[in-house]
Order: C-alpha cells, then sequence, then structure tokens
C-alpha cells in the first residue's frame, strides 16, 4: 500500500515536472519584456521610471497603491461600523472574534508597554500595524496598473518606496514625541529626541524587509524558468512573513518607547 502511494507519487511529480518543461518551452518565443532585469531592479530600488499618471501627475506606483490601500480600509471599517459591530454578541461569531482578537492584539501591546497612557497608543498602533499588514498582503494579489508608456505592472507595497518608510517612521516618531510633550512636558521633549536615530531605524529597517522581498520575487519572476509555481512560494512566503514581523516591530517599537517617555518622571 506504501509503495502504491510512493509511485503515485513520483507520477505526479514527474507529469508536473514534464508540465512546466513544455510550458516553458512554449511560452519561450513570446517571453516579452520591456526592460532588462538590472533596470527593473534599478527601478524597484529607485523609482525613477514606471509612473502612474493620476489627476494629471505622473506618480510612483507605491502612491497609487498606497491610496489604494488606504481607501480600502476606510470604507471596510465604515462598513464595520455600520452593518456589524451593532450586532456584537455575547457570544463572538467568527468575524467577531477576529475583530476581537486583532484589535485585543493591539491594545494589550499597548497597554503592558504603557501602563500610564495607552488609550491613544492603542488607537495608534492598531492603525499603523493595520496598514503595514494590508498595505504588504495588497502586493500579494497582483493588482494591475497601467504606466504613461503604456506598460502593465503589478503595483507594489505602498512602503516598499522609501518615502513611504519614512513617513512611516517619522509619524511615528511625532507620535511618541507628542506622548511625551502630554505626560511630562519639556522633560518628556528632552527623553523623545534623545532616541534621534529612531525614526531613521525604523525607516529604514520597513523599508530594507519590503524591499529584499519584492527584489527576490521581481528576480524570479523575471526569468521563464523560475516563472512557474516557484514564483508563488517565494511571494507568498516573503509577503505574508514580512507583513507579520514588520507590523509587529513597528508597532513593538512604537508602543516601548512611547511607554519610556510617558512614565512620570520624579
Amino acid at each position: 500500500m506504501e509503495a502504491k502511494k510512493r509511485t503515485r507519487f513520483l507520477t505526479v511529480c514527474i507529469v508536473a515536472l514534464i508540465v512546466m518543461l513544455v510550458l516553458i518551452v512554449l511560452t519561450l518565443p513570446h517571453s516579452v519584456k520591456h526592460e532588462t532585469i538590472k533596470e527593473a531592479m534599478r527601478d524597484a530600488v529607485l523609482h525613477d521610471s514606471n509612473k502612474i499618471r493620476i489627476f494629471g501627475l505622473d506618480v510612483d506606483p507605491s502612491l497609487y497603491a498606497g491610496f489604494l490601500v488606504t481607501g480600502g480600509l476606510l470604507v471596510f471599517a465604515a462598513l464595520l461600523r455600520i452593518f456589524v459591530i451593532p450586532r456584537f454578541q455575547i457570544v463572538p461569531g467568527k468575524l467577531q472574534l477576529l475583530l476581537e482578537e486583532w484589535v485585543g492584539l493591539f491594545d494589550g501591546l499597548a497597554k503592558s508597554n504603557s501602563p500610564h497612557r495607552n488609550r491613544a497608543l492603542g488607537a495608534y498602533i492598531f492603525a499603523a500595524g493595520s496598514y503595514i499588514f494590508v498595505g504588504t498582503m495588497f502586493e500579494l494579489f497582483g493588482f494591475q496598473g497601467l504606466t504613461t508608456e503604456g506598460h502593465s505592472i503589478s503595483l507594489p507595497a505602498p512602503l516598499a518606496n522609501i518615502n513611504g518608510a519614512i513617513a512611516m517612521g517619522c509619524f511615528s516618531y511625532l507620535f511618541i514625541l507628542f506622548g511625551g510633550i502630554t505626560s511630562n512636558h519639556m522633560r518628556g521633549v528632552g527623553a523623545t529626541l534623545k532616541e534621534f536615530s529612531l525614526p531613521v531605524s525604523m525607516s529604514f529597517r520597513l523599508f530594507g524587509a519590503l524591499l529584499s522581498g519584492m527584489l527576490t520575487t521581481e528576480l524570479v519572476y523575471y526569468y521563464i524558468t523560475l516563472s512557474f509555481i516557484l514564483p508563488v512560494v517565494v511571494g507568498v512566503l516573503f509577503t505574508v512573513l514580512h507583513a507579520i514581523i514588520q507590523a509587529y516591530v513597528l508597532t513593538m517599537l512604537t508602543s516601548v518607547y512611547y511607554g519610556e517617555v510617558t512614565e512620570p518622571m520624579e
């Protein structure tokens, strides 16, 4: 019985390999690329080409993706508030349980790291973590955009652009500074400014992690011999891991430093 299962499994693997080889041979003459791998990698980092036109302006695709993610989250939140939350029950259903666990994760993170002031912190890290997670997972769905040159491209994650990552890092730092001011006034400002490298480290950690996954996936997709099945594994693995890890890391750092600057000083 075991021998039959192994033989069947081996046969399926051989057939799948043959199908992949046939697809590679058949699609190789039709694989037309409008840029070299060097240009694709350069644009993934510098974003100096492949622009998308919005409201008469040529912008980076990541900005367009950021608008879509932000709008989608706002609409989804409004629908939840209107149609789902009023129907919450004592015994939660699957959706209610999922929402409560997601909110409770960030609320618990805020309370454990900032016991003195955590209401605003919980709301902020919930919003920031949700944006990072959804924005990173957005890349996995492969939504297409049309560039100004007429090429179709897959929209990247909003934070794969260094400008988006810097904005997220600096905004988190300003939120920490605001917490220090409201709690300890000028002494809180001094405690926050002491960590002057914090926005830089958060920004480049976020950007570097997302960029590495995007470059790896782009490299695998580019070569026709690797562009069957393998990109699915690589794309899902890198995207999901980065979405979870980076959302947790930034919210953890923000809550820890916020808790330090808001702690009452004698």
